[in-house]
């Protein structure tokens, strides 16, 4: 059977999904009602838009990231979860690898995947504007914090 963007699935089971009244219907999670109640690491701030605290989800976390100018996450890796960013505005850095030597830059409109389990620092590369982004994760929004390293051995970074 050949499939157009207007077919729909009828198959499959999501009445996990269903409200007391047994109806399966979207969630809105409205501006302001965000859970602001999420893992962190150090100055980079996440809030959840969807996740298993406040939505039926149960396999996605999606939310937004930010850091002040001058700012950044503590060493942190995700656990089993794959993550996937998209810079709405600001200049962003990752550190990775060995005393995190290796970076990559983001600017926005770039977005970004990073693998499961590996130890990476996000930095606001910025003194005076702020970076944002959008993070979705699988299953969930998992942060494990790791020992921080000194701001002097991330390549070009400072405090604002």
């Amino acid at each position: 059977m050949n499939t157009t963007a207007t077919d729909y699935r009828l198959e499959g089971d999501n009445s996990i999904y269903a409200q007391a009244d047994g109806k399966v219907v979207p969630v809105v999670t409205r501006a302001g009602e965000e859970d602001t109640n999420t893992a962190q690491s150090g100055d980079c701030v996440r809030v959840s838009g969807v996740s298993i605290q406040h939505t039926p989800a149960t396999k996605i976390w999606f939310g937004q990231v930010s850091n002040v100018p001058g700012y950044r996450s503590l060493p942190h890796h995700h656990g089993e979860a794959e993550t996937g960013g998209y810079v709405l505005r600001g200049h962003g850095r990752i550190y990775f690898g060995e005393n995190y030597s290796e970076f990559l830059d983001m600017k926005t409109g770039d977005w970004v995947f990073v693998p499961p389990f590996m130890p990476h620092v996000e930095a606001n590369m910025s003194v005076t504007e702020e970076l944002v982004w959008l993070t979705a994760r699988t299953p969930e929004n998992l942060v494990v914090n790791l020992e921080d390293v000194a701001d002097e051995t991330l390549v070009d970074f400072r405090r604002a």
